[in-house]
């Protein structure tokens, strides 16, 4: 074909990939599936369009694609989410997959009359849930924020463990002096590099996002996509687990609090949806379904041990001792979604030329798709039935609309309060921010805050911050002193004068220095900020000798109460409504001390 047919029919595909997700919507199915079965209606059994049956490339596509699923995946979540339920992650990851591959192991041996060694390679194909389809279920969903945290962390971490084993077990059948220790060392050995490259690339990228300061915003996510071909591929070259690495790296990532970090959010999620549907396309073109019929009920009975005894059976066991609920493991069970993750690891037993691999990849094709339609239609209804559900988004979006956002000039910063963090226990006010840039929301637990002057931080709290593009980078080492410090320290009012008190009026000197943040006014020093002006310049302040000021245009110095009157008596006259906006807020400010 010609350079531009191949350019014509990928985009043809994503805008295929693109429709089937919004149909999929209103026939209420999961939009994979309408995507897998659009590879399959484009490939040879189907319309004939596509001629594809290579093995290794859509390997290679699965797994460049479940790479970038799994950065993503990180990065949405971030260490500091996954931290209070990373236990029972952990440990649904390691032991929860084996007891799911071995349960559904014994049983393919039995259905399909083969080896034991056999069933459990076909038992480890099917136990591996995807991160890609259990992310996209819980964004729709309202489950328990802690078990929505623990289904993610899980999805990270259980696709090396079930590599782990498809890769062991094909050793073992391949190689008769190959036993239970050969696994444990390559148990060890790729988990253990694996680890240790995620953190060492986690480290580099949180140094990299606090110390570069790029030419563009728009590099940042060219960095991000380096960092994380760095992390797969150097854990790999040193034969470890490339796909722990990538999603390490993706959770340390997404913990730093960045102006840069939105972008790259942005950018790694869209760039994860077509990871998602290059995936479902190429595997639904890998399906013969003429190749189907002689193992359709077996492959099935599989999928249905596999979605309902299994795995549920697994979570149930090893979520007891994490003070999971009876319901919520139950939900926890049925929440493994098998997306493409078992279709990508059954070529692994083809393109070794294990015997009777290609009908392995056919039982991971039913396991796949009774598990998305099934599980992914019913897991919602599932939660709400079993009351483990919330009024809460199990995983938040953004406060505001991005895309609205950058569109307008601005970005939406968050930035998570640590135990440790610069910030406890100072007030708003208090906080040193800038003229470009609004606290817009405190979400403290579950709830949204709005921000007052005297509103104290609390660790744990998450501060939504509104910052113009053009400062967005420089306001970085603002979100440095708030985590490491140091914060100027308040200084207390002295007590108001008492007896007549003078009051002034005239322009402000913009010698005097910036009347939104000013140091002195009238030669007095200030020691307070009470409120700032954001549609222009101007403040309210507390001056050194117990009077305050209104600063802007005007500079008006005086007791409080001289201060309200006149702002009412120049509210009275205002016709611009941001001026009276303001002078609403002055007499709010200072009617109260």
């Amino acid at each position: 074909m010609h350079d531009g047919e191949i350019i014509l029919i990928t985009g043809a595909l994503l805008s295929g990939g693109l429709l089937a997700g919004l149909l999929a919507r209103g026939l209420r199915v999961p939009g994979l599936v309408l995507v897998l079965c659009l590879g399959m209606a484009l490939g040879s059994d189907g319309l004939g369009w596509i001629d594809f049956s290579d093995y290794e490339l859509a390997r290679s596509v699965g797994i460049v694609a479940l790479a970038l699923i799994l950065f993503e995946g990180g990065m949405a979540a971030g260490f500091s989410e996954i931290r209070p339920v990373l236990a029972p992650s952990i440990a649904l990851a390691i032991f929860g997959t084996l007891l799911t591959a071995i349960v559904t192991g014994f049983v393919a041996a039995w259905l399909f009359d083969i080896g034991t060694i056999e069933g459990l390679l076909i038992g480890s194909i099917v136990a591996a849930t995807d991160g890609a389809a259990v992310f996209a279920v819980l964004r729709g969903s309202t489950l328990r924020r802690r078990l929505a945290r623990t289904l993610e962390g899980e999805a990270g971490m259980n696709d090396p463990v079930a590599i782990l084993l498809v890769i062991g077990f094909i050793d073992w059948i391949q190689r008769p002096d190959y036993g239970v220790f050969d696994m444990l060392v390559l148990f060890v050995q790729q988990l253990g590099i694996g680890l240790g490259v995620g953190l060492v690339a986690g480290a580099l990228g949180i140094w990299f996002v606090k110390k570069a300061k790029l030419a563009s915003a728009g590099l940042y996510p060219v960095a991000s996509l380096a960092l994380a071909a760095l992390a797969f591929g150097t854990a790999d070259v040193l034969h470890g687990s490339g796909f722990l690495a990538v999603y390490l790296a993706g959770l340390a990532l997404g913990s730093v609090p960045s102006p840069a970090t939105r972008t790259m959010a942005t950018f790694h999620d869209g760039l994860g949806w077509l990871a998602q549907v290059a995936m479902f396309l190429v595997l639904g073109l890998l399906v013969f379904p003429s190749e189907l019929g002689d193992i359709w009920w077996q492959g099935t009975v599989l999928a249905i041990v596999a979605t309902v005894v299994a795995r549920p059976l697994a979570t149930i066991v090893v979520g007891a001792p994490f003070g999971f609920s009876l319901a919520e493991r139950v939900v926890l069970g049925w929440a493994g979604l098998r997306g493409a993750v078992p279709v990508v690891l059954a070529t692994f037993p083809v393109i070794a030329g294990v015997q009777g691999s290609v009908d392995f990849f056919h039982i991971a094709f039913f396991a796949v798709l009774l598990s998305t339609v099934l599980q992914g239609a019913t897991f919602e209804a599932l939660a709400e039935r079993l009351k483990v559900t919330s009024h809460e988004a199990a995983i938040p979006a953004p406060l505001l609309m991005q895309g609205a956002m950058r569109r307008l000039g601005a970005e939406v910063v968050e930035f998570p309060v640590g135990a440790d963090d610069a910030v406890v226990g100072r007030r708003v006010r208090e906080l040193g921010l800038p003229r470009d840039a609004l606290l817009n929301v405190i979400v403290r637990g579950e709830q949204a805050i709005p921000p007052r002057g005297s509103t104290m931080i609390e660790a744990g709290d998450r501060l939504h911050v509104l910052v113009r593009q053009e400062v967005a980078v420089e306001f970085r080492e603002q979100l440095r002193r708030w985590s490491e410090g140091p914060l100027e320290e308040p200084r207390r009012r002295v007590a108001r004068t008492r007896g007549a008190t003078v009051f002034t009026s005239r322009p402000w000197n913009h010698a005097y220095g910036d009347p939104s943040r000013p140091e002195k006014v009238s030669g007095i020093e200030v020691v307070e900020q009470l409120r700032t002006r954001r549609d222009r310049p101007g403040a309210v302040v507390a001056l050194d000798d117990g009077r305050f000021a209104v600063t802007g245009a005007t500079v008006l110095v005086g007791s409080s109460s001289q201060l309200v009157d006149a702002a009412r008596r120049r509210l009275r006259a205002a016709t611009d409504e941001a001026d009276r906006e303001w002078l609403r807020e002055v007499v709010g400010a200072l009617i109260v001390i």
